[in-house]
């Protein structure tokens, strides 16, 4: 019952999740792209008002013109719409989803024991230390250097080093799966720490000064919009990061901390070519497509290099030419009966008869042989010599009889 209760509010949370993700990344991209899309204002009353920019555009079936003022409106209007929901929501919901999907079953699915044999206690502590840890340090370097000369670029070099050792780190500390995506999450929680530390209430402190009729800090802006920034450049590499745990080939490859950094990449710089092309349009920027080259340069190099080998001509030698459900029990009862046998069905397979195995026959051979996700973290010790005999079992159509 517990296994259908946390299967249910996985599937809850998750839809939840990626409801307010859509909804927080497609507000970032538009505001992105309207702020690189901005042209001075032509009429002079909208310049009389302080506006800075301007944009004409058509959807729906009708026409909006949004306006920008640089620091402060004329005054403020009865109803103004404030966007941090979308961003609070996205982080609860995935904390809730990561707690049900990996720290209440820590010792299964945050460990891999060839890495770090430690207590489950203790890797749940290592994997929130690692949310608070990059948050205070990345918020640090922002602090100290985010308002020098050049203080932009300096802040994107260090945290691109904090973001490399922290998936370095991951990867060696948890099971690879958990790597990536706690990397991912703890992106996502500097990112939305952006906005509850510093956006909005930058914000907050410009409406309380235009009530007060003081003057207007124009510090609070600069400062959201550096960290709006930072966001958007993240968003790409948290959704890889966050999709990752369906593709075993990345975050199962012997140096999987280095898949991660390349991808996140490769997401950055593409990222960096849709900020800016808008901007280039308007005569604003250099052409930015070699942002867009180095981002495809890196996926098609991470492709190539992740290209699975042919088996080799001794591992195919050792497999008999076929392979019956006798052979392959004993297999069977070593690595897959504890979790999948008569005294536990987890995700209701039960591999323990002839009946069953045929069965589930694709499953097992996609999770055992293609993705090699099963056992998870490799927990009994599998052999690569084994994987080929379930290839051969199934291969030959013994699955089938």
């Amino acid at each position: 019952m517990e296994s259908y209760l946390l299967t249910w509010a996985e599937l809850l949370l998750r839809w939840v999740h990626v409801i307010t993700a859509i909804a927080w990344v497609g507000s970032s991209f538009y505001f992105v792209f309207l702020d690189s899309s901005l042209t001075p204002p032509v009429d002079e009353d909208l310049k009389k008002q302080g506006v800075s920019g301007e944009l004409w555009a058509v959807h729906g079936g009708g026409f909006y013109h949004p306006v920008k003022f640089a620091v402060s409106p004329p005054q403020l209007p009865a109803h103004l719409h404030w966007f941090y929901w979308e961003s609070y929501s996205t982080w609860l919901s995935g904390f809730a989803l990561f707690t049900v999907s990996y720290l209440w079953s820590a010792g299964s699915y945050l460990i891999d024991k060839s890495l770090m044999d430690w207590s489950p206690n203790m890797a749940v502590a290592a994997a929130l230390a690692f949310l608070v840890v990059f948050w205070l340090l990345y918020d640090g370097i922002c602090r100290l250097v985010g308002q020098r000369q050049n203080g932009d670029a300096i802040v994107g070099a260090l945290t691109l080093l904090l973001v490399c050792a922290a998936s370095w780190l991951a990867c060696h500390w948890f099971a690879g799966r958990a790597a990536f995506l706690l990397v991912g999450a703890m992106l996502a929680t500097s990112m939305s720490a952006n906005v509850f530390f510093w956006i909005i209430p930058g914000q907050k402190k410009v409406v309380a000064a235009i009530k007060a009729g003081q003057p207007v800090d124009p510090i609070h802006g600069q400062r959201g919009k550096q960290r709006s920034v930072h966001n958007t450049y993240f968003t790409l590499p948290v959704l890889f990061a966050m999709l990752s745990n369906h593709y075993s080939f990345t975050y199962s490859h012997p140096q999987n901390w280095l898949v991660l950094i390349l991808m996140m990449l490769a997401g950055a710089a593409i990222r960096q070519f849709f900020v800016l092309r808008h901007g280039y349009k308007l005569g604003r920027n250099r052409n930015p497509l070699g942002y867009a080259g180095v981002g495809v340069a890196l996926l098609l190099g991470v492709i190539v290099w992740l290209k699975p080998d042919l088996p080799a001509a001794t591992a195919n030698a050792a497999v008999p030419a076929t392979v019956s459900y006798q052979d392959l029990q004993p297999l069977l009862a070593q690595r897959c009966y504890m979790c999948h046998g008569a005294q536990v069905q987890m995700k209701n397979v039960r591999l323990d008869s002839p009946e069953a195995l045929r069965q589930h026959a694709q499953a097992v051979y996609q999770q055992a042989v293609v993705t090699k996700v099963m056992p998870l973290n490799n927990a009994t010790a599998i052999t690569e010599a084994e994987r080929a005999l379930i290839r051969r079992w199934f291969e030959t159509g013994a699955a089938t009889q």
